[in-house]
């Protein structure tokens, strides 16, 4: 299960996961975000209670990457330790902005 909170202000959007990003709820977290991220020039995914990712995960957050590269600045914050060993496997630690 995944729990997706999100804010959207002056541009500025903060979203904040909870749980499980995998196969079943990655679409979920895309259909969410989708229609979310048009516009916004500073993105912001929290993922302090995000314990697990998946492939699927990772595809969505590409995803997420490559719409912001032409938007505005994105940034990861709170990697918990297991999902930071997927980014280092990944080479995701390379592509996302992680603080």
């Amino acid at each position: 299960m995944l729990k997706i909170s999100k804010q959207l202000e002056d541009g500025k959007a903060y979203v904040s996961l909870e749980g499980e990003l995998n196969t079943v709820t990655a679409s979920d977290f895309r259909d969410e975000v989708q229609g979310f991220i048009d516009g916004v020039t500073d993105f912001t995914i929290d993922m302090k209670d995000l314990v697990y990712i998946t492939s699927a995960g990772l595809r969505v957050l590409l995803w997420i990457v490559q719409t912001m590269e032409d938007q505005g600045e994105l940034r990861v914050l709170n990697v918990c330790e297991d999902v930071m060993d997927v980014f280092e496997v990944s080479g995701f630690t390379e592509v996302l902005n992680l603080e």
